[in-house]
Order: C-alpha cells, then structure tokens, then sequence
C-alpha cells in the first residue's frame, strides 16, 4: 500500500516506515543498498521519433506510473526540461485532490506534466526515460509498493506526432523482447491536468532522506545518473 501523506507534507506511519523502524537502521540500510544499486533497464532509443528543432521552444508532455515523486524528480533533472509537475491526469473527476485520487475511485493516475524544450532533448528521448528509469511499464495497476489504478502506467500524448511515437515504441519494445513481460502502459488523448497539492511538488529533492524517497525513488534519479550522463543535470527544472 502506498504511503499516506499528512497534509503538511510528513508522512504518517505507513508499513514501510513501521518495518523500518521495527528491525532498526541496518535493515534500512541494507534496503537502501539494495535499491540504490539495481541497475537500469537497457532499452534502444526510439525508430520513430522527431529530430530536434532548430528554435527554441516549449512543448508538453504527460507520463503517469507510480508515485509521482519518484518521476517527478526525474524529470527534473533531465537536461532540457524546463519544468516537470506533479499531478492527476486520466480521469473523469474535476479538480480532484490527493485523498479523492488515493481512494481509486476518480479514474485519475498520479501523473507528471513535463515541458521540454525540443531543439534540447526529443518526445522519443524523454520515452526512453520513461521506460528505462522512471518505472516499470509491464506492472500493471501498480508500482512496487503502491497499488491501485492511480498508479497505473499511462503515456498521455498532447499531439498526433507524440501518439504516433509512443504507439511505435511500444511496439518496437515489445518485439525486441526488452522486458521479461508485455507493457502494460496506456496510451491515451490528453484531456485535462491538475496540478497536485504544493507540499508535493519537488517532494523528493526536500525530503532525500526520507524512507520511502531514499528506497523508492533515489534508485531513479540514480539510474538517470548512470545510464543517460550526457542528459543528467543537478541543475533542476522547475516545478
């Protein structure tokens, strides 16, 4: 089950943390070690992708799977985004909040709104990401801890361009056999997004040492490190 979050932004007792604090600090880090040192799926770049632009611009994207923190965190430090939110998106619930969305019952998924500029980084660049280092795409209505349809894997595209793409690399994927199992993500129309709650945005980059961050989601940023150097930057977008 996922975290519950006060709404100040600190946690209140979850299984995690209660485990944690039950079999004491070397669990934890062994835990921490654990995740720290998976490595990153290896996956090609996108067939079917667009070249960068020759002028500056902003164009906007839209990835859910999992707890937004963790993709969030990402994203913001990937060179050439300007700005990656955390959110709601892919439901039928307007203004929806956190607790709604926990619930299951709105349609919507935890979500990250990525701005990019494309004459620095393509759609096809910020996929392989997605589907590498920021999570798992063949868990279906899940993500390691966290279980539900509001964590489910989505790719919302915002063009004909981006659905072409994504639809592409899915397949190309698939038929390279990547992943012991299909991908489950969804691929849908952008309709709407809200921006979630402000004691999430940035979440991660504040609380580094929190439990949850430091087993779930600083394995990401990590693996971002690892893999894609010529696209990390500790300078973070903004949020």
């Amino acid at each position: 089950m996922k975290r519950n979050v006060k709404s100040n932004g600190n946690l209140k007792s979850s299984l995690a943390v209660l485990a944690l604090a039950i079999l004491g600090g070397t669990f934890f880090s062994a835990q921490r070690a654990s995740a720290s040192s998976r490595e990153p799926v290896v996956i090609p770049a996108a067939v079917v992708d667009q070249p960068l632009s020759p002028v500056k611009g902003e164009q906007t994207a839209v990835f859910a799977g999992g707890c937004f923190w963790g993709i969030q965190s990402v994203f913001q430090h990937t060179k050439g985004v300007v700005s990656a939110t955390s959110g709601y998106a892919g439901g039928w619930t307007d203004k929806p909040s956190y607790d709604a969305v926990s619930s299951g019952k709105t349609g919507h998924a935890e979500s990250v709104r990525v701005v990019f500029d494309p004459s620095q980084i393509s759609y096809g660049t910020l996929l392989k990401i997605f589907f590498s280092v920021a999570h798992d795409p063949t868990e279906l209505n899940r993500q390691g801890p966290d279980v539900g349809t509001q964590y489910r894997s989505i790719v919302i595209y915002t063009s004909d361009e981006q659905k072409k793409t994504v639809e592409a690399y899915i397949d190309q994927l698939n038929k390279a056999h990547v992943y012991p199992r299909p991908i489950v993500t969804q691929v849908t129309a952008f309709k709407s997004f809200f921006a979630a709650e402000a004691y999430h945005q940035g979440y991660a980059e504040r609380n580094p040492d929190q439990p949850y961050i430091a087993i779930n989601d600083a394995p990401k940023v990590a693996n971002l490190r690892k893999q894609f150097p010529e696209l990390y930057t500790d300078k973070l977008a903004a949020n």
